[in-house]
């Protein structure tokens, strides 16, 4: 990596990229504090920057979580996952002998939903002694490096994307088909571009993934699959990609417009528990 860019001030903050476009530490900043405009605005500004930050050593309370991510926007509550009781906005995420890990497909969060989130705020509250990492993918160098014949192809192309594996996961759990259905009916089926806009950059992103994605609109199914495999394919490219491996304490925070993710689920059958705060987003272009 260049020395120029190995570490890097913004405002009172100090960045330690990872790569050298996505994934950067912070140092130089407490989160069970709060934090002022200008820090505010220098981490809004990281993330813009690098897609995914990392805090090590935030021994932080579930109400000083909460406080941080509302830094960034109002905080959504996920209709299908666990929450923690008491706190609706702060999803529970627990693997252990019992309960294998399963997030390890290459996603963006709720792309189901019209209004998809801005990003997430992951803590990590007990982990393996090893494994369970979390790689994360930059979008944008997932779309720059497609062949100028595929970025014609998706040109102004949208995909559906339904919960689809939750409503699989709703069947095995005994719900009945008007539950269900009443789920459909708050959370159609949407339209995004294959390709969005970043509404705060205008830097252009690869908008489909293998978890949300059905099908792209106007292809038959056969040429819809096709060209969906090739496109989530550019997430596993090592060379878009970053690796991080959490310690106690230690938290991320991405920027779901820019990025997808990956979480790696190597270390059963060990305890991995994280906490997972999402800010609101906006409908893509």
């Amino acid at each position: 990596m260049n020395q120029l860019v190995r570490n890097l001030r913004l405002e009172s903050l100090t960045l330690t990229p990872l790569t050298p476009t996505i994934g950067a530490e912070v140092s130089g900043v407490d989160l069970s504090a709060p934090i002022d405009a200008a820090a505010r605005g220098a981490l809004r500004q990281a993330l813009l920057d690098w897609k995914v930050l990392f805090f090590r050593d935030q021994d932080i309370t579930t109400e000083q979580h909460l406080a941080f991510a509302r830094n960034f926007g109002d905080l959504e509550v996920h209709p299908f996952a666990p929450s923690k009781p008491g706190f609706p906005e702060v999803l529970a995420i627990t693997h252990d002998r019992e309960h294998p890990g399963r997030e390890n497909t290459w996603h963006s969060d709720v792309t189901w939903r019209i209004e998809p989130s801005l990003g997430s705020v992951l803590r990590a509250v007990e982990v393996p002694p090893v494994g369970g990492d979390t790689l994360f993918a930059d979008m944008y160098a997932a779309h720059e490096g497609l062949t100028d014949a595929v970025k014609a192809e998706i040109e102004g192309a949208v995909a559906v994307h339904d919960f689809a594996h939750f409503r699989v996961g709703m069947r095995r759990q005994g719900k009945s088909e008007a539950e269900i259905e009443a789920f459909n009916t708050a959370y159609p089926m949407v339209e995004h571009p294959v390709v969005r806009t970043h509404p705060e950059t205008g830097r252009k992103a690869l908008y489909v993934n293998a978890a949300f994605t059905q099908s792209i609109v106007g292809l038959d199914k056969a040429s819809s699959d096709a060209l969906l495999k090739h496109l989530y394919a550019q997430a596993a490219i090592p060379e878009y990609q970053c690796r991080f491996r959490w310690e106690a304490h230690s938290i991320a925070f991405w920027d779901n417009r820019a990025s997808q993710h990956y979480a790696a689920s190597d270390y059963w059958p060990a305890v991995r528990r994280m906490e997972r705060v999402t800010v609101i987003g906006d409908r893509p272009y």
